[in-house]
C-alpha cells in the first residue's frame, strides 16, 4: 500500500428475528456461496470482506447477531464499536412477524450503538407468491 492510499476498517453489525437470512446474506456477499439449509447462529458469527476502492483498502469485519430471544443478554456486549448496522427481516409468508419487530431492533441498536447508519434489507423476496402480492395491493 502506498502513501496515498489508505485503509478503512469497519464493522457492520447485522441483525434481525432468527431465520430472516442474515447468515446466508453476510456468506452470500462475502463468499459468494448461498447456504440453502437453516443453521441457527449462536451467540454472534463473524466474517470479513476486503475490496480496494479508488486505491483505497475497505476492509468490511462484519457480525452476524444471533436473533433468538434466548441470546437477548449476550447482545449488547456484540454491539461495541459498530460502524454502522443493517436490519435484516423476511418477506417470506410464515416469518413476515419479523417486520413487526423492526423498532425492538432499532431501539436496540440506538441503545448500545448510538447514532450509526442503519439499513432496512427486506429479504426472502423470492418465495412470495404472486397471489399474495396481488391481495397486498388492494
Amino acid at each position: 500500500m502506498s502513501k496515498e492510499e489508505k485503509e478503512y476498517k469497519f464493522k457492520i453489525t447485522v441483525v434481525g428475528e432468527g431465520g430472516v437470512g442474515k447468515t446466508t446474506l453476510v456468506k452470500k456477499y462475502t463468499t459468494g456461496s448461498f447456504q440453502k439449509d437453516y443453521i441457527a447462529t449462536l451467540g454472534a458469527q463473524f466474517s470479513k470482506y476486503e475490496e480496494v476502492i479508488e486505491g483505497n483498502q475497505i476492509k468490511l469485519f462484519i457480525w452476524d447477531i444471533a436473533g433468538q430471544d434466548a441470546f437477548e443478554t449476550m447482545r449488547s456486549k456484540f454491539y461495541n464499536g459498530s460502524s454502522a448496522a443493517i436490519i435484516v427481516f423476511s418477506h417470506a409468508p410464515e416469518e413476515i412477524t419479523s417486520f413487526n419487530r423492526i423498532n425492538k431492533w432499532l431501539k436496540e441498536l440506538n441503545e448500545y450503538c448510538g447514532d450509526i447508519p442503519i439499513a432496512l434489507f427486506g429479504n426472502k423476496i423470492d418465495l412470495i407468491d404472486e397471489k399474495d402480492l396481488a391481495l397486498n395491493e388492494e
